[in-house]
């Protein structure tokens, strides 16, 4: 296969250059390169770029894949670097892969050269392509999901990682004749600046969050709803922290912490767990700190997810449950305008063997209290 110019919006995808070679080295020795494309030697020396120009970018070409540098259309400078490997030729399939410099990262450069490689992929015949993320790698998710590739799952321990031991990858996939633009997405982002009445406010979880998820999931009225009811690791409760990112743009699950607007602090958690999307129902979580209680601060938070869901994300029907005699949260869920439905006999895994009931609350959007529109 000959390499060709492609033009991309606000980018040109061309073969290397030897005048690539500094920013190459620069590029593939950042911290943050490093960190998510293990393969890459570290440190990464000019010599292994010249390598890279000289002989491994022609090899990919040689093989059948394409190896193009992403540059600037009006500098000409290196800003990346986008590619397909692993071609399946009966399947007409490939992989796709990517890296942004560290000076050209939060402009679209990437999302850019993936959509316009991916089109010149399919347009040379291929129709199937796959692109893989490391987990907590949300920027690139990002990346596959404005270049229109959809979530399609996770390899389990696919990719080796610096240092030892091996992480997750995840898997997605655009096909020739998927619709044109983006990818939809069950859970869109919040506002930039988040959801808040004044009083309280929400906003992602993150990394930095392991201190106050971990007192709040180990606290023995979360652990007893929990599937199933054990106390959960401060290892997973770092990498819940960790995936939080993911697991919202794949559209698993939205993890907020609740804020106290006045001091600025956190000590509260809700979850919306998009559990039947067919059908548009999602199931509500929600916890807080034993001294946060009695203020009201969760039943505001509740409210203000309740209206995000219903409002923005496009939920039909939300749902909760908790254990008959875990009455605090469900006055909470009732001052938010759920009703109470009924009880799920033995619904719940219980300790030693045991089942244990729930109570079932559901809430649609001409319940709440005071829904937009209404005078």
């Amino acid at each position: 296969m000959q390499a060709q110019v492609i033009e991309g919006d606000g980018v040109r995808l061309r073969p290397y250059r030897d005048t690539d070679v500094a920013d190459i080295t620069a590029g593939c020795d950042d911290p943050l390169t490093q960190r998510f494309l293990p393969a890459l030697p570290s440190p990464y020396t000019e010599a292994t770029a010249r390598w890279w120009v000289d002989e491994a970018a022609p090899a990919v070409w040689a093989d059948g894949g394409m190896a193009y540098a992403v540059a600037d259309p009006d500098s000409d400078r290196l800003l990346g670097a986008v590619g397909i490997d692993r071609l399946v030729p009966m399947r007409r399939q490939a992989e796709i892969g990517y890296w942004t410099a560290p000076w050209a990262r939060g402009r679209g450069v990437a999302t850019a050269a993936v959509r316009a490689l991916t089109g010149h992929a399919f347009a040379t015949g291929l129709v199937r392509l796959e692109l893989f993320t490391h987990g907590e790698n949300a920027a690139s998710q990002r990346v596959a999901l404005a270049a229109g590739y959809r979530h399609e799952g996770v390899r389990r321990a696919a990719s080796p990682q610096r240092g030892g031991g091996r992480c997750d990858s995840i898997a997605w996939v655009r096909l020739a004749d998927d619709p044109p633009g983006p990818a939809p997405r069950l859970l869109p982002d919040l506002p930039p600046d988040g959801l808040t009445d004044g009083v309280v406010a929400l906003r992602p979880t993150g990394p930095d969050d392991v201190d106050l998820m971990y007192r709040l999931h180990t606290r023995p009225e979360v652990v007893a709803n929990r599937v199933p009811p054990e106390t959960p690791t401060r290892p997973e409760v770092e990498r819940r922290c960790r995936m939080a990112a993911s697991n919202w743009l794949v559209g698993t699950v939205a993890d907020l912490v609740v804020v106290d607007v006045a001091t600025g602090e956190a000590g509260g958690g809700l979850a919306l767990r998009y559990d039947e999307p067919l059908i548009r129902q999602a199931m509500l979580g929600a916890s807080m700190l034993p001294e946060w209680r009695g203020r009201g601060l969760l039943t505001r938070g509740v409210r203000l997810m309740v209206d995000w869901a219903f409002d923005t994300a496009g939920v039909a029907r939300l749902w909760a449950g908790c254990r008959p005699e875990n009455v605090a949260p469900q006055r909470v869920l009732e001052e938010a305008g759920f009703r109470r439905e009924g009880i799920q006999r033995g619904r719940l895994p219980g300790p030693d063997g045991t089942r244990v009931d729930s109570v079932l609350y559901a809430l649609l959007p001409t319940d709440r209290p005071d829904p937009p529109g209404r005078p």
